[in-house]
């Protein structure tokens, strides 16, 4: 994380916008997402609405995390809760957080999902056999059998 930060906040210093970031965890279609996120001081993540539960851990620097009514300020090891409804985050000096956000909605679309397909197996520990009912994915079977 300290060397995926470093690079982004090099680069957020030579870009106009002051910005820079990587997913490093889910995407779009996950419920849980995991952005390293680098802002050169003055530079601000514009408002953006919480779509479920959110956290930003200040990874190195100093940030201000507002929302329309409160602000809160967080520098390195501070985590910080993001409220419902619309927030930004504005870097009082260089700075790198890790936004975590998790997509509610997606998480009750994800147990509809789970629902219409049945039951999701149990993790297979190494050199066990899979639980009755349920296939090896023909792709993942070589790289299960390299590991016994």
């Amino acid at each position: 994380m300290t060397a995926i930060g470093r690079r982004h906040l090099d680069t957020a210093r030579r870009v106009t916008s002051g910005r820079s970031a990587n997913t490093v965890y889910g995407g779009h279609e996950h419920v849980l997402r995991q952005t390293v996120i680098a802002l050169a001081g003055g530079q601000e993540l514009n408002e953006h609405l919480n779509p479920g539960e959110a956290t930003v851990l200040v990874l190195s620097g100093r940030i201000r995390l507002f929302t329309q009514t409160d602000n809160w300020d967080g520098r390195d090891g501070d985590l910080l809760v993001v409220p419902p409804g619309l927030y930004s985050v504005r870097a009082t000096e260089d700075s790198v957080v890790l936004l975590t956000v998790a997509k509610t909605d997606r998480l009750h679309q994800h147990r509809e999902d789970e629902s219409a397909v049945g039951e999701v197996p149990e993790p297979v520990a190494e050199g066990e056999a899979p639980v009755s009912g349920y296939e090896l994915d023909e792709a993942a079977a070589p790289a299960l059998s390299e590991k016994s």
